[in-house]
């Protein structure tokens, strides 16, 4: 199979099922489960990874079905192991708990917990005391790289609402396992509308995103692996993750030939090439959103997934976008060239001093193993709240 666009990507899962068994009948809850189930071997299939949370399974009156897919998910993945690639970046799934996550576990799923919390393909992530739902989706969001949405109900708008306000794509599942008025079939109604569609997703070369939402219509008589195919099929369209560059653009500075032979050889085939972003690069050139480059600068500063930001050069436009990435809280990876003289507040930082000397594989092999160091590294500030 050829490396997929997925690899790596982190994709989260969420949703729930109405009490409801006139609105959601078992047949139609036994659907989604084997969707769900069939979509994650596939996702495992693509070296995709997962943001999962660790929680109760709570489960319906009327029929003792579960309302939530989490420990579906847990096991399908435990399940399909051994069909993941090889050498797929960062761990198969970001676990998000709380402190109350380990008495809640179901007793049926605590020695799959143990084995999989042991390993280092689960990364846990702990949102602290809070036992607020709406904390611990902001720690999933900040993980995940694409929402995919079933049911449910206000839980889902508000994570579809966070993973939008990053940029992040949100694809909403028409299954009747809530009412058509809430949770991930209202965001998929609100697609519908060939204006909106857009704002759920997009797709690579500026493909057809109200297309795709008719696609994932998926009628009661589509089978399951054909719903799948599609989905997945959907999921690789999707236009890439943005690392957003600050760097020196004007040429006729003496240190832009540097920048722009270290963008060349080492940045773009590493953060496009083997890490699957989109390198997004405002310096005139584009196409733009906006009417003033100022504005489309900071849109697209403000929705990118991760921001690179070189200060060689010492530039005030730098410094200020650097600044605003900080602040936003997003996760930001500082580099210069060696011996490049920085002002005080900037010497603290853990930045990459990058050489102009050396093979390309030396400098891509630095550049990789720094930027493994501090990806998840925390915002700056960190938000205290007044009381737990």
């Amino acid at each position: 199979m050829a490396r997929s666009p997925l690899l790596g990507r982190r994709i989260h899962i969420s949703g729930s099922i109405v009490e409801d068994a006139a609105v959601a009948t078992a047949s139609d809850v036994n659907a989604a489960r084997d969707l769900v189930a069939a979509l994650v071997k596939e996702l495992v299939k693509r070296g995709a990874n997962f943001v999962i949370p660790v929680d109760a399974e709570p489960v319906r009156k009327c029929d003792s079905l579960p309302i939530c897919f989490d420990w579906l998910i847990w096991t399908t993945i435990k399940s399909n192991l051994t069909l993941r690639p090889a050498n797929v970046p960062g761990p198969l799934a970001v676990a998000v708990q709380h402190h109350k996550s380990e008495d809640q576990i179901p007793e049926e799923y605590g020695a799959l917990w143990d084995e999989l919390r042991a390993s280092p393909l689960v990364k846990i992530e702990n949102a602290a005391h809070w036992n607020m739902a709406s904390k611990r989706m902001e720690a999933q969001a900040r993980f995940g790289d694409i929402l995919v949405a079933l049911g449910g109900s206000e839980g889902v708008l508000f994570l579809a609402n966070l993973y939008h306000d990053a940029g992040k794509p949100v694809v909403p599942l028409n299954l009747a396992i809530c009412p058509e008025t809430t949770g991930a079939r209202r965001l998929y109604n609100f697609g519908l509308t060939s204006s909106q569609s857009r704002r759920l997703f997009q797709i690579v070369e500026d493909g057809d995103v109200h297309d795709w939402i008719n696609k994932i219509r998926f009628p009661p008589r589509q089978s399951i692996s054909d719903r799948v195919s599609v989905l997945i099929d959907l999921l690789e369209s999707l236009e890439r993750p943005k690392a957003f560059a600050v760097r020196l653009l004007n040429p006729d500075l003496p240190d832009y030939a540097d920048v722009q032979n270290y963008f060349d050889t080492v940045v773009q085939p590493v953060i496009e090439g083997e890490l699957g972003y989109r390198l997004v690069v405002i310096d005139g050139r584009q196409a733009y959103e906006h009417s003033r480059i100022d504005q489309e600068i900071f849109a697209k500063l403000y929705r990118s997934s991760v921001v690179l930001a070189d200060i060689t050069g010492a530039r005030p436009n730098c410094f200020l976008e650097l600044g605003y990435a900080l602040g936003r809280g997003l996760p930001t990876m500082l580099m210069v060239r060696e011996g490049a003289s920085l002002p005080f507040d900037i010497t603290t930082f853990s930045g990459l001093h990058w050489k102009t000397a050396g093979t390309v594989d030396d400098r891509r092999r630095a550049f990789r193993e720094h930027w493994q160091a501090i990806r998840n590294r925390p915002s700056l500030v960190q938000a205290k709240p007044l009381i737990s």
